[in-house]
């Protein structure tokens, strides 16, 4: 600001010290520290939008609203929202158009997760492990985005849908992750199952992803295609389904060698609880699958079978996280110490 000079009469520059935060972390330092409540809530809301896109997603593709919004990033022509057009119904236009902005809250539960983990490792900075899972949301979920716009672009063409599917399915096994880590230790992971027991989850993982990509040529090759103008897999539908369904069954079969092993070393209850819920999901996805493909693929439950993929991700994924053990969790309460990073 200016003030005149009391020595020669000539105004003069009298400098106004600011201060400035000099990173993102001094201001997230600033934020009340997340309780274990909190931390744990914010991850399981990260499983459960991960996984609900997919789900919402199958809606739009089973009431034939994939090209509601037939162009991308805008919805109908230089429209960014639903309006009056000559062959797309009002109300698929709407379905589509709610899914992407599903996707806002998708992202914004993303960057609570970010926020929620990198405030935790400002009192905590031996857990970058946590942040690093922490960014993978948001990371994934932009890069779904830009799948998802291209697969409108390629009006639904059935490999671009099933590309856009499968890339969602890594976000909802590293939520379960991220959800694991909030409530876990650093320290170096100690096996709770024989190196056996490691091979046979490595391999049930492997098979659980080729069951989901099976899954994707059945539906490709299925009547529920977004559209109706799409173009289908030419291959039978009955032998995608086969192959689908034996890759299902060989899944089982390691799960069960699985149990084998934990019976051999007494493996803690903790880990046969887990194993036990993978049952269940496992076979009531089987069965769901199968009734499905006996009543003629009706729509609701074809959202009902990719709610139950995300389910058995879900759960072979907590499976994973809970053969080892990394340790006790320190950073439920914040640092007794810490240093705010402030303006120099």
């Amino acid at each position: 600001m200016w003030r005149p000079s009391q020595q020669c009469g000539k105004p003069r520059r009298i400098a106004r010290e600011y201060s400035f935060p000099v990173s993102l972390s001094s201001l997230i330092a600033r934020l009340p520290y997340p309780s274990a409540s909190v931390q744990r809530a914010v991850a399981i809301a990260a499983v459960v939008a991960q996984a609900g896109i997919g789900v919402t997603g199958s809606v739009v593709r089973v009431t034939g609203s994939g090209l509601g919004c037939n162009t991308w990033p805008r919805c109908i022509g230089s429209s960014l929202v639903p309006v009056h057009h000559d062959g797309i119904a009002a109300v698929n236009q709407w379905i589509e158009f709610s899914n992407r902005m599903l996707t806002g809250v998708v992202i914004a539960v993303a960057a609570l997760a970010v926020l929620t983990a990198w405030r935790v490792q400002i009192d905590h900075p031996e857990r970058r492990r946590l942040v690093k899972l922490a960014w993978t949301m948001p990371g994934g979920v932009v890069l779904q985005a830009v799948i998802g716009g291209f697969t409108v672009l390629a009006k639904l063409e059935w490999w671009t849908v099933a590309i856009h599917f499968l890339a969602s399915t890594p976000l909802v096994w590293l939520a379960v992750l991220l959800l694991k880590a909030f409530g876990e230790g650093d320290e170096k992971p100690k096996p709770l199952v024989p190196p056996i027991g490691r091979q046979l989850l490595v391999l049930l993982t492997v098979l659980m992803w080729a069951v989901l990509i099976a899954g994707t040529t059945v539906t490709g090759a299925g009547p529920h295609s977004g559209d109706i103008n799409t173009h289908r897999l030419d291959v039978p539908i009955e032998l995608l389904a086969r192959v689908h369904s034996g890759l299902l069954i060989a899944y089982l079969v390691v799960l069960g060698v699985f149990g084998l092993t934990l019976m051999r070393v007494r493996a803690p209850k903790s880990v046969w609880k887990r194993y036990g819920w993978v049952w269940i999901v496992a076979l009531l996805q089987g069965v769901l699958g199968t009734v499905q493909y006996a009543l003629g693929v009706p729509e609701a439950m074809v959202s009902f079978h990719v709610l139950g993929s995300a389910l058995v991700i879900v759960a072979t994924a907590v499976l994973w996280t809970g053969s080892r053990d990394r340790g006790p969790v320190t950073s439920l309460a914040p640092a007794e110490k810490r240093e705010l990073a402030t303006a120099s």
